[in-house]
């Protein structure tokens, strides 16, 4: 192949992944951003002061065997929940976290972000917790829709992350090529 065919094919491979890296950019671009903050967010969720993700507090207690059942604990959280945030409160839980060394046990309820966090000894609360950085986290992969749609396995969560690892990795690809193509073109 002649060197000016080769600069020729070179030139349209070039031409093919601008193309291929705007179209994509502007089809995506959306969707990136909200990638892009809620990622700088939960990097920083933990020097947030509380304001995204509230601070563990310090049971009375690190020993298990002081604790009272985890069923009586998640009696009192939910009372705590129903006579604080709503009486109308969904009692549903997403989660519970142990945190052994701090002596204390988050309850974290599935519907509106509440967290309450009490000591694994005596049951008192210790806190009440908005948990901002669940719903930044919810936005950031895409599952705050399966949860809107009602989707129940996580479908758009699934094709939501597919698709923008994908356009990553695109973007790497037709990226680089984008830097180094005109390089290699000068180089020849």
């Amino acid at each position: 192949m002649t060197e000016n065919n080769q600069r020729k094919q070179q030139a349209k491979l070039l031409r093919i992944f601008r193309k291929i890296h705007r179209t994509t950019g502007a089809f995506l671009f959306i969707f990136f951003f909200f990638v892009s903050v809620t990622g700088i967010l939960l990097g920083w969720k933990k020097n947030s002061g509380g304001l995204l993700q509230s601070k563990s507090f310090q049971g009375t207690s690190v020993h298990l065997k002081d604790w009272l059942p985890i069923d009586s604990l998640h009696k009192n959280a939910c009372k705590i929940l129903l006579d604080s945030i709503s009486k109308d409160a969904t009692l549903e839980l997403e989660r519970i976290e142990i945190k052994k060394d701090k002596g204390m046990v988050k309850f974290i309820f599935a519907e509106n972000f509440w967290g309450i966090q009490l000591d694994g000894a005596t049951g008192q609360l210790l806190h009440i917790e908005r948990r901002r950085s669940d719903f930044i986290e919810k936005v950031h992969d895409g599952s705050i829709l399966d949860d809107y749609f009602k989707t129940g396995n996580g479908i758009i969560k699934l094709v939501y992350t597919t698709v923008m690892g994908l356009a990553l990795l695109i973007f790497t690809i037709t990226g680089f090529w984008l830097w180094y193509g005109p390089k290699r073109m000068k180089r020849k």
